[in-house]
């Protein structure tokens, strides 16, 4: 979903040169008309597996280094 409202803000919304609403929905339309009819699915490279060496890692930083950790338990 961010990846689908970054490719928005970049190629519908900037430049703000919009006259009122209308036409932002206008343009926001017309560019869903457009991605819907030529989008294609995502080609992912960061599999489960990388995510669980990431977590892992993570993990092992944090249990390394508890001072540091911006992950605090509520009293």
């Amino acid at each position: 979903m961010e990846i689908y409202f970054s490719v928005v803000q970049r190629k519908v919304v900037s430049p703000n040169d919009f006259t009122d609403l209308v036409q932002v929905g206008d343009r926001l339309r017309s560019f869903e008309n457009r991605y819907n009819a030529t989008a294609q699915p995502f080609q992912w490279k960061f599999t489960t597996s990388d995510l669980d060496d990431l977590l892992a890692r993570l993990d092992q930083h944090t249990a390394d280094h508890p001072e540091g950790s911006s992950f605090r338990l509520a009293a």
